[in-house]
């Protein structure tokens, strides 16, 4: 090195240390206990000063002062920065760059600013002030990488990501808007979103977006939104509050709206189907029951119905073998541990509630309810059904009895009347044995009175309907009866509810069967009781008529036989007074009905009336 530069150099060192010398005292303060590093170089970069923030932050210790030059803290990719730097600090510009240094064995970044140090107009050194920004330069090249991910993301997410103010103006909107909604960012920016919403779902995303804003919690809303070219579409929004990091105020919200559309429409349908199937059910005329295993998950109300309940909590509270007749039992076990679906209806006996029991017919098919597999099982009440092939039966029955008691009645007749002529021939002969007489002369006439109601039975008679007063009917009957009612200390009441009831009927055959009744109730009470009769106004034209007794009441085990022909509890009935009642009343085309207990026996007729 030229030896007058060398010279020059010791010179304008000699007066930087001087100048260091005196002028430490006035900032001694400030310069020791400065958090930043603050040093003096040389013109070739020598540190001649440095206070104790230069150990921590540079590295160095007081002992190197004058050994160290600050190029060798500095990699060496970045010396030339450092040389370019000097030399402009020489020329009298102060500097502020960033650099890196090594420091026990990793980097750390600093801000530096360099001023020259003037000597009578002359640059003899340089002032740095070095910062540590090393924890700065890490969180900001984290936000960096965040930013670029978020930006990834939001510039290729399939979900519109927008970020708004309190008040649900756009401040952000991603680029996904154009494809779902048909608008480009830029022609939304400072619009408001609810803007877009529908009408009907307006109030509801405001009140959730207020929800956000007012608790600082996530929230989530379903509503339609309207794309630019005027078609709503389903959409489901997250929202997210943003805090200040300062004040922890709300002070924006960030949302992501996802296109629901098509899975909206799939649920529409979906539910549309349940809600159709469940209207099939619950408005089928047959019961329904949904079971899994033993337990029962569901029931319509026609099954609630059928077996007696008043809520379905009742019926689903048991179990199937709690409803299915024990008799029953082993055959519905069985189908259940099959697990096959029913092909044809079969037969069961079931138990309502009130321990009565109902004859239905049951099919179970395998179908899914609540994401489990279970028996859909219909039930079909036969009752009626039974009650009708019953009649259909006791119908046949009573048309080949009436077949077969016309053909006994004629051929029986002719003769007996014969024989009933010459035996009053012979009676009026002799007067010897006329008690043989009259009881045969009774059996006789009774023989024909069972052929009168066999031909009764066998061809009704011709009917003679006219108009009566039905009051006027059951009076006479009664009259005729009172004697012998009085007589076993059995009291006739009688009440109307209404006067002047006319009917359209045959007198003489209403008085036939009001006849039969009074006599079966008063024979039903040998030691007495009460018999009361009522005419009711049934609905606008019927009348309905009711024969009530304090009898013992007929057996539950005989009522149901009570009609069939030539059955009777009675010591010498024909049991053809109740089949031959019915049928009269059936051609006035009324009905009868029969109910018992022990307390007594009603009988129900009821009439149509003029």
């Amino acid at each position: 090195m030229d030896s007058s530069i060398v010279a020059l150099k010791r010179e304008k060192r000699i007066l930087l240390e001087n100048y260091l010398n005196e002028n430490l005292p006035r900032y001694e303060t400030t310069f020791m206990e400065n958090e930043d590093a603050v040093y003096a170089l040389d013109l070739d970069g020598h540190f001649l000063q440095i206070n104790p923030a230069c150990e921590k932050i540079l590295g160095i210790q007081v002992d190197q002062i004058g050994e160290i030059t600050f190029q060798k803290l500095v990699p060496v990719d970045d010396l030339h920065r450092v040389f370019q730097n000097f030399h402009e600090a020489f020329e009298g510009k102060v500097q502020n760059h960033d650099y890196k240094i090594a420091k026990g064995g990793h980097q750390v970044y600093l801000n530096v600013t360099t001023l020259p140090i003037v000597v009578n107009d002359e640059v003899v050194g340089i002032y740095g002030i070095a910062k540590d920004i090393t924890a700065l330069k890490e969180r900001n090249a984290k936000n960096r990488k965040e930013q670029e991910i978020h930006k990834l993301l939001t510039e290729n997410s399939l979900d519109i990501i927008v970020k708004t103010d309190l008040d649900g103006h756009f401040l952000y909107i991603s680029p996904s808007c154009e494809q779902i909604l048909g608008y480009k960012p830029e022609e939304l920016i400072t619009q408001n979103k609810f803007s877009y919403v529908h009408y009907h779902d307006k109030k509801r995303a405001i009140k959730n977006l207020n929800d956000v804003i007012s608790k600082g919690e996530n929230g989530r809303a379903t509503f339609r939104m309207k794309k630019k070219d005027g078609i709503y579409i389903w959409v489901e929004t997250l929202f997210k509050p943003v805090r200040d990091p300062d004040s922890d105020d709300i002070i924006e919200v960030i949302s992501v709206i996802r296109d629901i559309t098509e899975r909206k429409i799939s649920e529409d349908e979906v539910r549309k189907r349940e809600e159709t199937y469940r209207n099939l059910v619950e408005n089928s005329p047959d019961a329904v029951i949904l079971a899994s295993g033993n337990e029962i998950m569901f029931i319509n109300d026609t099954g609630v119905h059928l077996l007696g309940a008043c809520t379905k909590e009742a019926i689903l509270q048991k179990s199937l073998m709690d409803i299915i007749h024990p008799d029953f039992h082993d055959i519905a076990s069985k189908r259940i541990n099959m697990g096959k679906d029913s092909q044809e209806f079969v037969e069961y006996k079931l138990i309502r509630l009130d321990g009565s029991e109902v004859d239905v017919e049951m099919k179970g098919i395998t179908t899914i309810y609540q994401n489990h597999p279970v028996k859909h099982i219909i039930i079909r009440d036969i009752t009626e059904r039974k009650k009708t092939q019953e009649l259909l039966l006791n119908s046949e029955k009573l048309s080949v009895a009436g077949q077969l008691a016309a053909g006994i009645a004629h051929e029986v007749r002719n003769p007996l009347t014969a024989i009933k002529g010459f035996l009053q021939l012979m009676q009026s002969e002799l007067n010897t044995h006329t008690t043989y007489f009259d009881i045969i002369e009774s059996e006789m006439n009774r023989i024909e009175l069972i052929l009168t109601e066999l031909l009764v039975l066998s061809k009704p008679q011709d009917l003679k309907f006219e108009m009566k007063d039905i009051a006027v009917i059951i009076e006479h009957v009664k009259a005729l009866i009172d004697t012998n009612a009085i007589m076993k200390n059995i009291v006739i009441n009688t009440y109307y509810e209404c006067e002047n009831l006319m009917i359209r009927c045959d007198e003489n055959q209403l008085k036939q069967v009001f006849i039969n009744l009074l006599k079966n109730s008063i024979e039903a009470m040998p030691d007495g009781g009460k018999i009361t009769i009522e005419v009711i106004n049934h609905g606008k034209d019927k009348v309905k008529i009711l024969f009530k007794d304090t009898g013992s009441g007929i057996p539950k085990e005989l009522l149901k036989k009570i009609g069939q022909p030539f059955f009777t509890t009675k010591e010498n009935g024909t049991g053809l007074g109740i089949m031959v009642s019915k049928q009269i009343i059936e051609n006035h085309h009324g009905t009868m009905h029969i109910w018992s207990d022990p307390h007594g026996t009603i009988i129900e007729i009821i009439l149509p009336v003029k």
